[in-house]
This record gives structure tokens, sequence and C-alpha cells, in this order.
């Protein structure tokens, strides 16, 4: 068991490593596409009056909240992505201990999405001082946002979905406990 168990988490972790630089890979791509074929241009209409392509660059988080204190997100990232990675690595280890299983490993992938998000505009963020955004749907005046954005928006909708019902409070107990397996606390 041991082998099979000590493979499969390798699979997995490499499995998640793929997804975490594609979603990464992707979402810098399509900002570099952006910055050559939209900055400085009029927008790029997709569908009238509904979707179009604009050039916009947020000095702040979602929606330019904090506009111009870009310097705050830099340690709440790197906080953030170590907490979410603890998680990742945690359920792995009490897995076979959890009720609803199934749900953990979503929840892994889940984490895995946010995180890839949150480091695509990280990297944005450190490398260039703001964040490109460029999609925006006119029809609801909704924000321009980017591909990171996208992986942000959905992968926290899923995990307050698992956070209220889809995960039982056991189970969270037993990820978020400090404790190692024997049952002492970790110091």
């Amino acid at each position: 068991m041991n082998k099979y168990y000590n493979r499969r988490c390798i699979a997995k972790f490499i499995g998640f490593f793929i997804i975490l630089i594609l979603i990464i890979v992707s979402d810098q791509y399509t900002k570099h596409l952006a910055v050559e074929n939209l900055k400085n241009q009029p927008p790029y209409i997709l569908i009238k009056d509904v979707l179009l392509l604009r050039y916009l660059e947020n000095t702040g988080a979602a929606w330019g909240i904090f506009g111009g204190k870009i310097h705050i997100f830099t340690p709440f990232t790197i906080l953030l992505v170590l907490v979410l990675m603890y998680i990742v690595f945690k359920i792995e280890k009490v897995l076979f201990t959890l009720d609803n299983k199934r749900a953990a490993i979503v929840l892994q992938w889940v984490l895995i999405a946010l995180i890839s998000g949150a480091l695509g505009n990280f990297i944005d963020r450190i490398r260039l001082g703001y964040v490109v955004d460029f999609i925006y749907f006119k029809i609801i005046d909704f924000p321009t946002f980017n591909v990171a954005d996208c992986f942000v928006v959905i992968s926290t909708a899923i995990l307050l979905y698992l956070l209220l019902i889809g995960i039982k409070d056991s189970d969270w107990d037993r990820i978020l406990s400090l404790k190692k397996s024997g049952g002492e606390s970790v110091e």
C-alpha cells in the first residue's frame, strides 16, 4: 500500500504542478497579447454592446480597490499561497481519514486553481507594478478582468460551496488541525 500511495501522491502533485504552470502561462500569454494588441488602441469588439477587449492597468486589487497600494499585496499573496499550499498538502496527508474524500480531492484542485490565479496577478504586480486587465462585459458594466481573475473568482465560488456544504465540519477539523498524525501538536 505504501508504494502505491507514494506513487499516487507523486503523480497527483505532478498533475497539480502541471495545471498550475498551464494556468499561469495561459494568463501571462493572454496578458502579453493584450499589451501587444490592445495597449493604446481602441477596444476590440467581440460581441457588440456585450463583450469587448480593452487594455487596462490595474494598480489595485479586484475592481481597482486599494488602487496605488500594490505593495500591500506582496506579503498578503505570499502568505495566502503558503497557507493554501499547506492545506493542499495536509489534505493529502489526512485524506484516508476523511468522510468525504471526493470533496477533499476537489478542494485540492480548487486550491491549485486559486493559487494559480493569485500567482498570475502576483507576477504582474512584481514585474510591472500593476495587473494587466483586458476582458470587459459591457452589457452588465462588469469591471475589466483577466484570465487569472477568472480562476480566482470561479475557484473562490467553489471554495465557498465546499466551505458551506460540501465538506463536513469533522473533515475540516482534520484538514486544518495542527496536530501530527500521532496526535501531538505541532510546535
